[in-house]
């Protein structure tokens, strides 16, 4: 068994044509045709536990290769995997191999489901003392009758510090534009078995009890970049407003984890923050639209909003496929693989200091809901985000019995608060982007802006607070 690490990079057909132009991988690569068949039981059960098995076939060589899956992943994988030739293409499954240990007797249901074949391309790229393997495959995923593009370059550190892999990277993306990849050739292969996915949520986030805080905060940033990357892609492809609203969710949840985790944090974070907020902020519009176009009877306004909010979704595409966000999804995954980050503080600790930090901020500014301003309403609606995201982070910490019974209960309550300030939220902004589409005296605006809702609101919300600061802490 042997751990990997690489960093992988999505791009276009022509990028990759352009970055072989232009000069930056000097001598002939060493190029292979490879087929690879992954097996799992009909049921998935190898995928259920963390594992592909595959079968590659390349220069009249197979071999096996079964891959532990590096849960949240980003970019960065560093996962266990286990080799060996075998021959006929048949699956071996010995005790050599974690298989039959995960699935027993179901293991002998282990058939065929989806083929990957691609052409290699690799060269070894060497600067002082570091050493890497840039592999460039293009080719395809198929799975019956449905089929996916590759075209991805894999960066593998062989010798030398990991900030050669991204200093190489950045080279890369200087020559043509490169994306952060967060899916495995697995990954892929799964996607052509279901149906076409129009958002990713945020995947619970695997932390185990003897992590530092500082190994709590890489997780943690690895899981919110990956539901970033995969809703990017879902963007790209159409203009799903679920998909930008989980989006904004990745990013609100990555600005809450610099948040959360300040105090172990240098001033290096500081541009990752500032770019945070500008592409949170060049998301902001065309959510707003979305959500006023939900409530927007068909008629004059409607279609307004409908054509301002097709600006708004162009101006996402620019900022999306802009440089400064390519490499702040590049900068956020090194910080995760640098020694940056200090903390050696057990992560239920941390936790514990954290969640009670948050929630004596949501208990301080809301402490007299029902009369305050829209200000101070925003203000206790962004630390209860906080503190909601601080507590779906550190779920896995907290999950004995009792633990897990109380954790429910409270983010029950936590939700409640949340969806009220969120509507009072709404209300507030509503009017702005209104005047500014010159609509505001439209009558379909007027019942928009009707004063009777946000009073019920109010009212709705502070019955929630005092839920919630009722509600037992389950991190005590």
């Amino acid at each position: 068994m042997a751990d990997e690490v690489e960093l992988k990079l999505e791009l276009t057909p022509e990028a990759a044509d352009e970055i072989e132009a232009s000069g930056l991988l000097s001598g002939d690569p060493e190029t292979a045709r490879q087929e690879a068949i992954y097996f799992d039981t009909p049921d998935r059960d190898l995928a259920k536990g963390g594992l592909s098995l595959r079968i590659r076939r390349s220069d009249g060589k197979s071999v096996q290769t079964i891959k532990a899956d590096d849960a949240g992943a980003a970019g960065l994988f560093a996962r266990s995997e286990w080799e060996r030739p075998v021959e006929n293409g048949t699956p071996v499954l010995d005790d050599t191999a974690p298989v039959r240990g995960l699935l027993g007797d179901a293991a002998d249901a282990i058939v065929p489901i989806f083929e990957v074949r691609v052409e290699r391309r690799t060269w070894i790229v060497g600067d002082g003392d570091t050493v890497i393997e840039l592999v460039l495959d293009r080719g395809e995923v198929v799975a019956g009758d449905r089929r996916a593009p590759i075209c991805e370059i894999e960066l593998e550190l062989k010798g030398g510090d990991p900030a050669g892999l991204f200093a190489l990277a950045r080279r890369i993306d200087a020559a043509a534009p490169v994306r952060l990849g967060v899916r495995s050739k697995a990954e892929r292969g799964y996607l052509l078995l279901a149906p076409a996915a129009t958002r990713a949520k945020a995947e619970p986030v695997a932390l185990a009890r003897d992590m530092t805080a500082a190994q709590a905060f890489r997780r943690i940033v690895q899981s919110c970049v990956r539901q970033f990357r995969l809703n990017e892609a879902l963007l790209a492809a159409g203009r799903d407003p679920e998909a930008l609203h989980q989006a904004r969710v990745a990013l609100r949840r990555l600005r809450s984890a610099f948040s959360i985790f300040k105090p172990m944090i240098d001033d290096g974070g500081a541009d990752l923050r500032a770019g945070l907020r500008w592409l949170a902020s060049e998301l902001g519009d065309a959510r707003n639209l979305d959500v006023l176009l939900e409530r927007t009877r068909p008629g004059p306004l409607h279609d307004r909003l409908a054509a301002a909010r097709e600006v708004a979704y162009d101006r996402v595409g620019d900022a999306l496929s802009s440089p400064r966000a390519r490499r702040l999804m590049l900068g956020l995954v090194e910080l995760t693989a640098s020694g940056e980050v200090d903390g050696d503080q057990p992560a239920r600790a941390f936790a514990r200091t954290a969640l009670g930090r948050f929630r004596r901020k949501v208990k301080k500014e809301a402490r007299d809901l029902a009369h305050a301003d829209d200000r101070v309403r925003h203000e206790v609606r962004k630390h209860a985000k906080k503190l909601r995201y601080a507590g779906e982070f550190f779920a896995s910490l907290f999950a004995r019995k009792r633990e897990r019974r109380r954790y429910k209960r409270f983010v029950a309550a936590l939700e409640m608060l949340q969806g009220q300030l969120g509507l009072l939220n709404d209300l507030a902004t509503a009017p702005d982007i209104l005047k500014k589409l010159g609509v505001a005296d439209d009558p379909e605006a007027a019942r928009l802006l009707a004063r009777g809702r946000k009073k019920s609101l109010v009212e709705k919300a502070d019955r929630a607070r005092e839920a919630l600061l009722d509600t037992k802490r389950y991190w005590r």
